[in-house]
């Protein structure tokens, strides 16, 4: 079997080196231990055990582009909680999001001309070849944004008003500023994410 070119090997002995070290790790419980979960991005510059204090077995992370409220984030909040038990949730946007930089349609158009990755300049999007894209792109919802405290609002609006997510659960909102490590709440996105009374 040929092996793919890149970080193959590299994952394969990082991981060979976690096994050998990977102690009491087996014993951890399936529910969380701190009974909370985040919603954040895959932003490859966050690091949620390091920015929320969090060990193995101590929370859920559910990631996607821009940590947005899409059907199957919250598909696995709900599940989170229902058998899982967590009672908080978290939904983490950051600064200098690579979902600001482009819109649904650009997105789109670049696939529909070719599947490759594409350029940017600072300003625009460019497809160094061309040829062999498909439209299917067109009808992706991409879930860009432009206003980041607008974008976690929503999200957690969204999150509050799914009929499968209990109003006891607080639902908090936030943004990570990858330029300081600081998680900066954005108030009225944990406003809109308050328990029910």
């Amino acid at each position: 079997m040929t092996k793919p070119a890149g970080n193959y090997d590299a994952v394969l002995s990082a991981n060979n080196q976690y096994a050998k070290d990977f102690g009491d790790k087996a014993n951890l419980a399936l529910p969380p231990a701190r009974h909370f979960a985040i919603l954040t991005c895959m932003d490859a510059r966050l690091d949620p055990a390091k920015y929320a204090g969090l060990a193995e077995g101590d929370a859920h992370v559910i990631r996607n582009a821009g940590g947005r409220a899409s059907d199957d984030a919250i598909r696995s909040l709900v599940i989170s909680h229902k058998l899982l038990g967590t009672q908080e949730w978290f939904v983490i946007h950051h600064s200098d999001c690579g979902m600001q930089l482009f819109t649904g349609e650009v997105i789109a158009d670049l696939l529909e001309d070719n599947l490759e990755t594409a350029s940017f300049d600072g300003h625009h999007w460019s497809n160094p070849k061309h040829g062999g894209g498909s439209v299917a792109g067109h009808f992706v919802h991409w879930h860009t944004f432009q206003d980041n405290a607008k974008s976690v609002t929503e999200d957690v609006a969204r999150i509050r008003s799914h009929p499968l997510v209990p109003k006891h659960i607080p639902i908090y909102g936030f943004i990570y500023d990858v330029k300081t490590g600081r998680l900066d709440e954005v108030a009225e996105a944990s406003a809109a994410g308050k328990p029910a009374a």
